[in-house]
């Protein structure tokens, strides 16, 4: 079966689908309430629920016989990612931005085949941004801007002094993995250690992606997200010539439900990029 899917189709109608959850997402703005999941920074509205079931739904009606893996209807050690074609969602990626009204917020749409990632779908609704990308035909902002938007200086290499890279705390406030980003953190940016140009945090694992696709972050790095965070940010990087390499040192070929992941926009000096950021962990991150 995977060999007569059409990705194109499925992309043309992942971004149709993408413009239909905006709207949910842009009408309920500021008229949401919210519930803490795991702490009180990890956050699920009605709004978020009420995408996924839109998108469910729908995936469901043009496509039957495809499986679906959502945020919301997820269920630990029970929900597994097959083989099977899959979409793989998260309604709305960013929820702490959506709730505060920080406009990087967005619904992540992608779709595997055999557990890799082949096409995405990142839509901020509040921007107007439509990220999209097919495997092996490139990636694109809104249709007709072909990514990356910006590409490195000619005859520079992607070097740790020179990089601006995408970060997040994420919801676990102590313990190993907390030490491991904050003492990493340290080193990345302090004037003895590897001094980069710094470090920003647009609270949407899929807003980062798009970020480091379209060339303006140079890398982003993350543990404890999940297959539908990434999923489709991974088409749109990977197709802008960027790639995806473990947020632990020595992981060159990922799993996309791994949880532990490093984004690297390409460039002249990527692999050794890869190799210093991966030298500069303090620690090892555990999911």
């Amino acid at each position: 079966m995977a060999a007569n899917i059409d990705l194109v189709e499925i992309r043309d109608f992942l971004v149709d689908l993408a413009k239909q959850a905006g709207e949910l997402i842009t009408s309920n703005t500021g008229k949401t309430s919210y519930d803490d999941k795991v702490n009180s920074v990890d956050l699920v509205t009605e709004t978020d629920a009420a995408v996924e079931k839109l998108v469910a739904t729908i995936c469901a009606e043009k496509y039957p016989h495809f499986e679906f893996m959502g945020e919301e209807s997820y269920v630990p050690g029970v929900t597994k990612l097959t083989d099977k074609p899959t979409f793989i969602v998260d309604p709305i990626d960013g929820t702490t931005n959506f709730i505060h009204s920080f406009p990087f917020s967005c619904t992540s749409l992608g779709f595997a085949i055999n557990r890799h990632p082949v096409v995405g779908v990142v839509y901020n609704p509040f921007l107007n941004l439509m990220y999209a990308g097919i495997k092996g035909r490139g990636s694109f902002l809104n249709g007709t801007q072909k990514l990356p938007l910006r590409e490195p200086p000619v005859g520079s290499k992607l070097t740790l002094q020179n990089a601006l890279i995408g970060i997040e705390w994420g919801t676990q406030r102590s313990g190993v993995n907390f030490e491991v980003k904050t003492d990493t953190f340290k080193k990345l940016a302090a004037e003895d250690g590897n001094m980069v140009h710094g470090f920003r945090s647009l609270g949407s694992a899929a807003m980062n992606m798009c970020a480091v696709a379209a060339g303006q972050l140079d890398a982003y790095w993350e543990g404890g997200c999940y297959a539908w965070d990434v999923c489709a940010g991974w088409v749109i990087l990977t197709e802008a010539g960027g790639r995806v390499v473990g947020g632990n040192p020595g992981i060159w070929e990922p799993a996309v439900d791994q949880r532990i992941y490093l984004a690297v926009r390409g460039g002249d000096g990527s692999e050794q990029f890869i190799e210093d950021f991966w030298d500069s962990i303090e620690g090892e991150l555990e999911y």
